[in-house]
């Protein structure tokens, strides 16, 4: 079992796993041959929420190398807070390098399986000049499992059903904003909901208050296996609706760091689908796709 890739794009790898780092304590990444896949499979105590993302190894990685009795493919899991801390020393961030030993211009960024002692580690070799022009290298090693076959089995998507809408979110920053401002009264959770005419809903209620933020002019991409004539049929103003966790809604929005897409599909009193796209939606790099579930089947 071999592997071993030079990071091309340190910063969007970085911020990937930003974006799901506060989800698990543990993240689970299946390389293949041409993805990565970087999984977090929810806890029922934090709200159920789960994120299964798609990479294309391009988009991230050059020399790219993997060598498996598994079909070529290697599923590790790892701890998040430590990756993005080895993710963090190979982009230069001054949050864990002092100015004496940040490396400067030419850095190159080298993750690979290996052992150390009986233990298997992912391990990034960081090599540039610092800013004074000196050469450094930078070792780090992070302790992880390496799953069996039957324990790679058992890992599943969740089933869902049909969404009965589908929508392009506003900037996830500026919603993360209107969601924080929410948090005081958001105990019960989130209504989020949306209609086929392009509008969006963000509604928390409490026993002497009810507060709602929308959008209007949004666009509903065509996503639905459903037929235009079953499309054309629903009422356009009807709103479908879920209520969500105030919690696992903020700990999505995290990923506002990496989106330029997003695209909310929601399986009303079920639970909301969302596709976060790195990069154009045509061209996209990989998908981050994220599912939070229903806090309690109410009507909305």
């Amino acid at each position: 079992m071999r592997f071993r890739a030079t990071i091309e794009n340190v910063d969007t790898f970085s911020k990937i796993v930003q974006s799901v780092e506060k989800l698990q304590k543990r993240c689970t990444i299946k390389f293949g041959e041409h993805e990565m896949r970087i999984i977090c499979t929810g806890d029922a105590n934090e709200g159920g929420i789960q994120v299964w993302s798609y990479i294309k190894v391009p988009s991230l990685f050059t020399d790219y190398r993997i060598q498996s009795n598994s079909g070529n493919e290697i599923c590790i899991s790892l701890p998040s807070e430590a990756l993005l801390a080895a993710l963090r020393s190979a982009a230069g961030s001054s949050s864990v390098q002092n100015s004496s030993s940040a490396v400067a211009a030419d850095m190159q960024a080298i993750m690979k399986l290996a052992k150390k002692g009986e233990k298997s580690v992912l391990s990034f070799e960081i090599t540039g000049l610092t800013a004074m022009g000196r050469s450094i290298t930078v070792i780090q090693h992070i302790l992880i499992d390496v799953l069996r076959h039957s324990e790679v089995e058992r890992l599943k998507e969740p089933l869902c059903p049909e969404p009965d809408v589908h929508i392009l979110l506003p900037p996830l920053g500026k919603l993360r904003t209107v969601v924080e401002r929410l948090r005081p009264l958001a105990a019960d959770g989130v209504i989020f909901r949306a209609n086929h005419s392009g509008e969006l809903q963000l509604a928390v209620n409490t026993e002497n208050a009810r507060v709602e933020v929308g959008w209007g002019g949004l666009t509903n991409p065509a996503m639905s296996t459903q037929s235009q004539d079953d499309s054309d049929a629903k009422d356009p103003k009807r709103m479908h609706g879920v209520l969500v966790s105030h919690k696992c809604l903020l700990k999505f929005l995290n990923s506002h760091v990496v989106s330029t897409t997003t695209i909310a599909c929601i399986c009303e009193n079920h639970c909301v689908i969302l596709y976060v796209y790195i990069g154009n939606v045509a061209d996209a790099g990989g998908v981050l796709t994220y599912y939070i579930p229903a806090k309690f089947d109410d009507g909305m």
